[in-house]
C-alpha cells in the first residue's frame, strides 16, 4: 500500500502504478483528497489516493487491520479535516435549522451578505465543532495574506449563527481597506465566495475599525431618509458603492420590517435602496 500526492488524479493514478509495479487497471484506489484549484492561485490542493495492488493483497499479515480501515483512519490535510468538520455539522443539523439554512441561501449576497441566523433559537446549544471550524478559516487565512505585501500582524474569526466574523489588524490595515474602501470590498466578496461556496457561511469583515465607521455613517445619513418614510410610507437613498449599499439595507430592514426594502439598480449600474409599503392590492 503506497500514499501518493500529484497536482491531478491522473498523474496521482500514474505515480501510484510506478511505486507499486503494477498496471492502473490492477490498482485499487480511495481517494483522500480530491484536487481544486483555490482562490487566485492559493490555497490549491493537490489530489491524494492511497492505492494497493490486487495481485498483493495475499500478501498482507492476518492481523493487519484491512486496507479500507487504514484508509478511513489516515491522517488527513487540513483542507480534508474542514470537509469532515461541515459534514459532522450538516448531519448533527435539527430540521429547523436545516429550514433556516435553506432561507439563508435564497438572495444570499444581497439579502444575507451581513445577516446571521437570528431564527434559530437563543438557547438552542451550537455545535462545538464551528471552534475548530474558526480555527482552520482563520489559519487559511493567515495563509492567505502572508503572501500579500502588506504588514498584517491580527486575523481572528469566530464563527457563530452560520457567520464567520472576521477580524484584521496591522500596519498596512488602511492599505488594505483602500482608497473608499475599494480593497475591502474586494477582499469582502472574495471572502464571501470563499467560505459560502465551501462552508455554506455568510461573512462579517472588519478591518481595523472600517466597519464600525461605516455602520456609523450610514447610521447618520439615513436619519432624513427615515423621517421622509415615516411622513410619505416610502423613500430612496441616493447611489451607494460597495459595502455602504449593503449596511444602509441592513439598517433601513431593521428600522422598517413591515415594509418592503431592496437594493434596485439604475440604468447605469449604480445601486440604492428603497423603501416602499409592500403591494396588497386585491384583484377585482
Amino acid at each position: 500500500m503506497t500514499k501518493v500526492e500529484a497536482p491531478t488524479l491522473e498523474e496521482a493514478y500514474k505515480k501510484a502504478s510506478l511505486a507499486l509495479e503494477c498496471s492502473i487497471s490492477e490498482l485499487q484506489c480511495e481517494v483522500v483528497q480530491h484536487p481544486t484549484k483555490g482562490i487566485l492561485g492559493f490555497l490549491k490542493k493537490n489530489a491524494i489516493i492511497v492505492a494497493t495492488c490486487k495481485s498483493s493483497k495475499v500478501k498482507e499479515k492476518p492481523n493487519e487491520t484491512a486496507p479500507q480501515e487504514k484508509i478511513k483512519h489516515l491522517p488527513s490535510t487540513e483542507e480534508s479535516v474542514a470537509d469532515e468538520i461541515i459534514a459532522t455539522v450538516k448531519e448533527e443539523v435539527s430540521p429547523k435549522e436545516a429550514i433556516v439554512e435553506t432561507k439563508l441561501k435564497k438572495d444570499a449576497i444581497v439579502d444575507g451578505f451581513f445577516e446571521t441566523d437570528s431564527d434559530i433559537s437563543e438557547d438552542a446549544e451550537e455545535p462545538v465543532v464551528y471552534d475548530e471550524l474558526a480555527l482552520m478559516i482563520e489559519n487559511e487565512l493567515k495563509e492567505l495574506l502572508s503572501h500579500s505585501c502588506f504588514q498584517i500582524d491580527v486575523v481572528e474569526v469566530d464563527v457563530r449563527d452560520n457567520t464567520a466574523l472576521i477580524f484584521i489588524d496591522g500596519d498596512d490595515a488602511a492599505l488594505l481597506i483602500g482608497k473608499e474602501g475599494y480593497r475591502y470590498n474586494a477582499l469582502s466578496y472574495m471572502l464571501f465566495n470563499w467560505l459560502h461556496t465551501k462552508y455554506e457561511l455568510f461573512i462579517k469583515l472588519e478591518i481595523a475599525e472600517f466597519l464600525t465607521t461605516q455602520q456609523e455613517m450610514i447610521k447618520s445619513y439615513i436619519q432624513p431618509v427615515i423621517e421622509t418614510v415615516e411622513k410619505t410610507g416610502r423613500a430612496k437613498t441616493r447611489f451607494l458603492d460597495g459595502i455602504l449599499v449593503q449596511i444602509a439595507l441592513e439598517q433601513l430592514r431593521e428600522r422598517f420590517p413591515d415594509k418592503y426594502v431592496a437594493v434596485k439598480t439604475s440604468r447605469d449600474g449604480k445601486k440604492f435602496v428603497v423603501i416602499n409599503e409592500f403591494n396588497t392590492k386585491i384583484n377585482g
